[in-house]
């Protein structure tokens, strides 16, 4: 299993990052790619997931330990695969999931991407009370900005972002009118709609 990869990010798209280190660049499935900043003078430390199935192998990769221990235990929920799980974490909110499946909120679980009320009772039934500690090293704030980034590519990105994570053209554009009232980064652009989609 690895750990983490530490390393300078190479390459960022709307689907994974890759970070060079020691000479080899990894792809690493991201639940936002565009919160890592391509940067050949900050070395990060991405926390990875190896996933291995029969015709796959693939590495995810988060900001913090709790965000990955999340995407395991959701990995385990019947009717939850690896895109649906990103699509889940890339919100940036854990705390709210945390509470949804707490309370046994089975509205709000259901506004994620492939996520019908079945898949949303499993949630509940398998993580309500095992989830603790995933809240104790929580942040709200998982995701940085990128303050250089030229507007209209930024908005382009995040949509881009929302396809990846599995919303639907016509979902995304109920929350694009909204999202064009003020500049921000793709980052807050993706964020921003994960608020609006989640309502």
């Amino acid at each position: 299993m690895i750990e983490f990869v530490r390393g300078y990010i190479e390459y960022v798209c709307p689907e994974y990052i890759v970070i060079e280190t020691a000479g080899v660049g990894y792809q690493i499935f991201t639940p936002n790619p565009f919160s890592f900043r391509p940067s050949h003078d900050t070395i990060v430390t991405v926390y990875t997931y190896q996933y291995v199935r029969e015709d796959l192998m693939a590495l995810y990769g988060f900001r913090t330990r709790e965000e990955r221990t999340l995407f395991a235990k959701l990995l385990q929920v019947s009717g939850i695969g690896p895109k649906g799980g990103l699509a889940i974490l890339a919100s940036g909110d854990v705390r709210q999931l945390v509470q949804a499946i707490e309370e046994e909120n089975e509205a709000f679980l259901c506004k994620f991407p492939t996520i019908g009320k079945k898949t949303a009772r499993q949630m509940i039934l398998d993580l309500k009370g095992k989830l603790q500690g995933v809240i104790l090293g929580a942040t709200n704030d998982l995701f940085t900005s990128w303050e250089d980034e030229k507007q209209e590519n930024a908005f382009d990105e995040a949509l881009e972002v929302l396809k990846a994570l599995g919303y639907a053209d016509r979902e995304i554009q109920k929350v694009a009118p909204a999202l064009k009232k003020e500049p921000m980064s793709t980052d807050q652009y993706v964020k921003r709609a994960l608020q609006l989609l989640l309502k």
